[in-house]
């Protein structure tokens, strides 16, 4: 049987993968409610990602995955709460505040699936995003879902969780990380 990589498991299942220019370009908003179709469509390639994904790679503690992973550059991402929460679509996020107290966790990216780095984020974030009919609405996210949030509007601001990692951290080899006991299995 061949071994295949992380990473080159999540290339085969559509995830864009680092090095790619989208990755780092900032996603371009949509205009709602005109945009409405073109927003639930990419919702839905979202969906299905996330489905072909969680089949073969289990996410105890959620995962998102935002339109610029699939290769789309628009502003929406979707993500997964562990358990039976509802998934949170966010369309044209914006974090509008942040507590000042942070917590540092090993984070993984589909679209770099060989590492996991220590990246440290606010316990708390307030999320401003655009409804379908072109409402804004407001949300406070709080520990592992802020975490996840901040890391899927990341993307679509154009930066990866490498850019947030202490200077001098550099991200471990999964097998490494596993074997730090702080393997907090949010990967995304």
């Amino acid at each position: 049987m061949i071994d295949v990589r992380p990473s080159q498991q999540m290339r085969d299942l559509g995830v864009v993968q680092h090095g790619a220019g989208i990755l780092a370009e900032p996603a371009r908003a949509f205009t709602l409610p005109a945009e409405r179709d073109e927003a639930e469509r990419i919702t839905d390639e979202l969906f299905a990602a996330m489905e072909r994904i969680g089949q073969v790679h289990p996410f105890a503690k959620g995962m998102g995955i935002a339109a610029t992973q699939i290769g789309i550059g628009r502003s929406a991402a979707v993500v997964q709460p562990p358990g039976d929460a509802p998934a949170v679509i966010l369309l044209n996020p914006k974090i509008t505040d942040r507590s000042d107290e942070l917590d540092e966790q090993y984070e993984g990216c589909l679209s770099f699936f060989d590492v996991r780095g220590l990246v440290p984020r606010p316990l708390k974030i307030t999320v401003q995003t655009t409804t379908l009919t072109g409402e804004t609405v407001t949300t406070a996210y709080e520990r592992g879902l802020a975490r996840l949030i901040h890391h899927e509007i990341d993307h679509l601001d154009g930066l990866l969780y490498t850019a947030r990692m202490r200077a001098g951290v550099e991200p471990i080899p999964v097998e490494e990380y596993r074997q730090t006991g702080r393997a907090w299995a949010y990967e995304q």
